[in-house]
């Protein structure tokens, strides 16, 4: 199968703009861990991500989708021209541009990588799994492993000699961690004896390294029941002797590969371990029973990754949707509508057209300013560490607390802003010959895996609202009524602001009602909402960054010149800002208030009365 042409699309002004301007990005760049970094350096960074992904990655996104994987001899076969692509992306060392120091990376700030994923994605989020994994895998050993673990494995996995993968699900399984079976047995030389089979592992096997590393949960022997007996094990498919070099097979076969609805150019295996008796795993780290910690590690990274994965596909839609607007003619203009001889004018020029292109960019904006905004927390903690501990746990509690909204919102409203840009297409947003298609695809898979939407919100509420005794929920809380207090007065947004100022006494009367309903034995109420304010939290939020992003905007425009070639950029900044708080931010407000209707209707209904047949 031949590779295909690039139809991966990236504003770069507006990337520039989240990561330079409005999250100040020389606030933490040159400091701390990142005392090599400046903007400049970061802006050449970015272009030449934007480069690789454009001619490398992006002509593979679909020609991938349609070969997909294939197992020849037991062994997973990756799409035409994925094997090249991983060589080219360690050889230009942009996979290894925030990896520690101490392993051989360039310790980028979080805010960077986290724009250097988004390019990557969206241009071809099937292939960008695999070394998005290896990171991950390594990142947990250079985290909890021990120092011979991390010498042996993580510069040869952050390096891509090898690959990684986290193996967790089981066939009996699924959200349910607690309840897997696969066994570890020690042996008199300290190492564990693996058993057990593992479904739906990202990458799980593939022909791009010459090996990978896997990071298995498993029971160890009289180990207790539940999570809490759960440990975490290092299982290569081949054995790696102290210096590095590679010994034996060490019994990890794939079993099958799923065949699915998008990524198909990402191998999603069932990996049975040590079906022969000979699969060899060690302890991550030094003490059993830990496992579930150890993998929350790369579990919640794993989480923003995904979220990341929604918008990058999200705004390449909307982006190839915009490009298609201007250039498909149909329709007369709406003034003209009764005349027969009026001219084709591009769709850009008909009114729902028009809407929805706005709601796609104000979404995918709002979603990548949610994005930079953790990230930067994130940055801006690892320069306070040790130096202002509050301040740095201020920091911390924000990335906790805006983790599972990034994942699930962004993951939810890549799929439905796909779909849009197929309604922008028409009939050929249906068809293979247009991306969008594929991008419709691709993303569904995002609400699913790394802990579905609906597990994000109960993480939401039953642990990060009350995290740090409610102080990260209030701290966020706090921020936005000091910026609804400084821009209530706003020119331009005065009235949106109050607009958020209401949706968020409404979001923090559900939270305090679901106290209420903890204490009062409605706990029932709790799963049933959480989804709900999972989402009215969201939309706030990105309002919240929105806004923000609209009175920076607006007073760059105060000092530009009629002119000046960036007044359209910044326009569309207080466009954006402007149609989601007047179209969005009140359904936070809305779903507040059905939350507080208490609704119990789907614990009330029998299984038999849902349907009869």
């Amino acid at each position: 199968m031949s590779v295909g042409i690039n139809r991966y699309k990236a504003d770069l002004r507006e990337l520039s703009f989240v990561l330079f301007e409005q999250y100040d990005f020389k606030s933490f760049a040159g400091k701390g861990p990142y005392e090599n970094w400046d903007e400049d350096t970061a802006k050449a960074i970015i272009k030449e991500v934007y480069r690789f992904s454009t001619e490398v990655l992006g002509p593979l996104n679909s020609s991938g989708d349609r070969e997909g994987c294939k197992i020849v001899d037991g062994r997973v076969i990756t799409p035409k021209g994925f094997k090249d692509a991983w060589k080219k992306l360690y050889e230009a060392g942009l996979k290894q541009v925030a990896v520690p120091t101490e392993f051989g990376g360039q310790g980028a700030p979080t805010s960077l990588y986290a724009i250097i994923e988004e390019l990557t994605s969206g241009a071809n989020t099937a292939f960008n799994m695999y070394p998005g994994l290896s990171w991950g895998a390594a990142e947990v050993i250079a985290e909890c492993g021990t120092e011979a673990q991390q010498k042996k494995y993580c510069e040869k996995m952050f390096n891509g000699t090898w690959g990684g993968t986290m193996c967790l699900t089981e066939p009996h399984a699924g959200s349910d961690v607690g309840s897997a079976s696969s066994k570890a047995v020690k042996q008199a030389d300290g190492t564990y004896k693996i058993s057990g089979t593992k479904i739906f592992i990202s990458g799980g096997d593939h022909d791009l390294t010459e090996n990978i590393v896997h990071l298995v949960l498993a029971r160890v022997e009289g180990a207790p029941l539940g999570t809490k007996g759960l440990s975490l094990f290092i299982v290569p498919r081949i054995r790696a002797k102290a210096d590095g070099s590679l010994g034996e097979f060490n019994d990890v076969n794939v079993a099958s590969i799923e065949h699915k609805m998008g990524i198909n150019g990402s191998a999603t295996c069932v990996l049975n371990f040590g079906e022969n008796g000979g699969c060899i795993g060690e302890l991550v780290g030094t003490a059993e029973g830990q496992g579930m910690p150890q993998m929350f590690r790369m579990m919640n990274g794993a989480r923003i990754a995904v979220g990341i994965q929604g918008l990058g596909i999200a705004s390449s839609a909307y982006l190839n949707a915009l490009e298609y607007s201007k250039d498909r003619k149909q329709g007369s203009h709406f003034t003209q509508f009764k005349d027969p001889k009026a001219p084709r004018v591009p769709i850009i020029q008909h009114p729902d057209i028009r809407r929805m292109l706005l709601e796609m960019k104000a979404t995918t904006e709002g979603i990548r300013s949610l994005v930079v905004k953790l990230a930067s927390h994130r940055d801006q903690w690892a320069v306070l560490a040790g130096k202002d501990d509050d301040k740095a746990a201020y920091h911390m509690g924000q990335v906790d607390l805006l983790t599972p909204l990034v994942k699930s919102y962004g993951s939810d409203e890549a799929f439905r802003l796909c779909a849009i840009a197929q309604q922008v297409y028409g009939g050929a947003g249906f068809l293979k010959d247009w991306p969008v298609e594929q991008y419709t695809r691709d993303t569904k898979i995002f609400s699913i895996y790394e802990g579905t939407n609906h597990i994000q919100a109960m993480d939401l509420v039953a642990r990060k609202l009350g995290q740090n005794s409610g102080a990260n929920f209030q701290a966020f809380v706090a921020d936005l009524n000091s910026f609804v207090e400084a821009h209530k007065e706003h020119k331009t947004f005065g009235k949106e602001v109050t607009y958020l100022s209401t949706a968020s006494e409404a979001v923090v009367g559900v939270a305090m009602s679901m106290m209420g309903w903890l204490q009062g034995g409605k706990v029932e109420l709790i799963p049933l909402v959480a989804n709900r304010f999972l989402l009215a939290m969201s939309q706030l939020a990105v309002a919240y960054v929105l806004l923000d992003a609209g009175v920076k905007a607006q007073a760059k425009l105060d000092t530009l010149p009629a002119d000046h070639t960036d007044r359209a950029f910044y326009e569309g900044k207080t466009f954006s800002a402007l149609w989601y708080a007047r179209n969005v931010l009140p359904q936070a407000k809305n779903h507040a208030e059905v939350a507080m209707l208490e609704d119990q209707t789907p614990m009330q209904i029998s299984d038999a009365a849902y349907a009869n047949f």
